[in-house]
């Protein structure tokens, strides 16, 4: 089976909440530079570089949000394609069951159709796997 989607958001969930530690370092240093009882180009030089580095932490929180949601805009489309195989596979078990029911005495006198020749050649791919996608299936 291909993606699992839990592990892929557990992921995006981690990615956000390391954004949000990110923006509360970021908080926590300029409140730390705010603090301090200094006064003088030293200390306007040290709350400049707070000021910078606490941009720069919340620049790094942006990017770990945008970072999840695109493991979940991920983990979406992996559920839609296992979708859309689970649909192919049981369309193609209703088929194979259906021709399972015919009785092969009464199948001798009947002419082919498409069906029956896609029986006769169809091998199904593993369960699961994304080969399904390319299987064609005839219309019944």
């Amino acid at each position: 089976m291909y993606g699992d989607t839990t592990t892929i958001r557990a992921l995006a969930r981690r990615l956000r909440e390391q954004g949000d530690d990110l923006r509360a370092e970021a908080d926590a240093l300029m409140g730390q530079a705010e603090a301090v009882h200094w006064t003088g180009l030293a200390a306007d030089t040290m709350r400049l570089m707070a000021r910078r580095h606490a941009g720069d932490l919340r620049t790094c929180a942006t990017l770990h949000d945008d970072a999840a949601e695109a493991l979940d805009r991920h983990a979406r489309e992996v559920d839609h394609i296992k979708d859309l195989i689970e649909a192919v596979e049981h369309r193609a078990a209703r088929l194979l069951h259906r021709a399972g029911g015919v009785v092969h005495a009464l199948a001798a006198h009947v002419v082919p159709d498409a069906v029956d020749h896609w029986l006769d050649h169809f091998e199904p791919p593993p369960h699961g796997s994304k080969e399904w996608l390319d299987v064609h299936l005839p219309s019944a």
